[in-house]
């Protein structure tokens, strides 16, 4: 579980990197990231890593590279 999770996070990372900021819908469409349970876990892991940040925008997340 843990090595799909890092998988999971590079696509994150990749799609933010090509992407720029986006809400969590869209990178879940850019990366085919199948649940929310593996998108949160990935987010987590950048996170914990300090390469994402996480912002409020109209009662949507956004997320951008660090």
């Amino acid at each position: 579980m843990i090595e799909s999770i890092g998988m999971n996070a590079g696509l994150v990372w990749n799609a933010l990197n090509e992407g720029g900021r986006m809400d969590v819908k869209s990178i879940k469409k850019a990366t085919k990231i199948k649940t929310d349970k593996e998108l949160y876990a990935a987010f987590g892991w950048l996170a914990k890593e300090n390469k994402i940040a996480f912002e409020e925008e109209d009662a949507n997340l956004m997320v951008s590279l660090i």
